[in-house]
């Protein structure tokens, strides 16, 4: 890989909120990779083929959020194995091909849950087969359910907004041999009682209510027991305040976003992703020392 500029970009509606810009941008700074750029670009699922067909060997590759994580895949030429099982693209390469580019989908969501929980724990570690509850449906909790399974647990309860939006988690689910357990959203607060790991999935503020209930309980959590939720805006979430108030490890969103990046600029550069960069910068525009980049 040179040095020479690339673009890079994450894609996603809406977008502008997204911490992808800063932490790749401190990536390239760390490494040396003068020239290249990245960018957020609000992008819907109807304007993704056209983008997706425009892309050239300029491109080194994309970031994908909501709601763009499935809608890309029929646009690909290549879905690495754990984004196939798993049924969510967040990353897309763009490869040298013979005519045109070559459009790899890859996964890196997997990994950034796996190490926000792991942080999360702390040097106690995670229990070899912990309990696990999952809030919400969506792409982002089937990677959530790669991540628990790599972590041991295969039979994680997931609480959803809507049983009848779960085909392709269940889809999902029995691709990568895991057995969840699908239950309504109500109903959830005891549950998270229960738990050595939760993972909320869902968007801000649709948790607000099982916080307040948190709040307001009395039974234990579980001793050690972590929280990830994946929203960052607003931080600290309501869900994330009520969790460590009751004596439970709270990891906010931006730690799985950190994680997860650091494998997208390893796939996007060849290079290992520089974490204490990317964290530094990561921390400095949370804390308002200095202002996204």
């Amino acid at each position: 890989m040179t040095t020479s500029g690339r673009l890079a970009a994450v894609l996603g509606h809406p977008v502008a909120h997204s911490l992808s810009p800063l932490l790749h941008r401190a990536a390239y700074r760390a490494l040396g990779l003068d020239g290249w750029s990245y960018e957020a670009v609000d992008v819907t699922e109807e304007q993704l083929p056209a983008f997706v067909a425009a892309l050239d060997g300029t491109w080194a590759g994309l970031s994908l959020t909501m709601p763009l994580k499935q809608a890309v895949i029929p646009l690909l030429d290549h879905v690495e194995p754990l984004a196939d099982v798993v049924g969510a693209v967040n990353t897309l390469l763009v490869q040298p091909g013979g005519g045109r580019p070559v459009l790899t989908g890859a996964n890196t969501d997997v990994n950034g849950i796996v190490a926000a929980l792991r942080e999360g724990a702390g040097p106690g570690g995670l229990p070899d087969r912990p309990t696990a509850v999952v809030l919400g449906a969506g792409a982002t909790a089937a990677s959530t359910l790669a991540a628990l399974a790599e972590l041991g647990c295969t039979t994680p309860v997931v609480h959803v907004r809507s049983l009848g939006r779960t085909g392709g988690l269940t889809r999902a689910a029995h691709r990568m041999g895991v057995e969840p357990v699908l239950r309504s959203l109500t109903g959830a607060l005891d549950a998270l009682t229960r738990a050595d790991l939760v993972v909320s999935t869902l968007p801000p503020h649709a948790a607000d209510d099982l916080a307040v209930g948190l709040a307001d309980g009395v039974d234990p959590l579980r001793p050690g027991a972590v929280l990830l939720d994946v929203a960052y805006d607003p931080r600290p979430t309501a869900l994330q305040s009520a969790w460590a108030a009751r004596g439970g490890a709270a990891v906010p969103g931006e730690r799985m976003l950190l994680h997860q990046a650091v494998e997208q600029v390893r796939l996007m550069t060849g290079r290992p992703g520089p974490l204490a960069a990317m964290d530094a910068a990561l921390g400095a525009a949370l804390d308002g020392t200095s202002a996204p980049a």
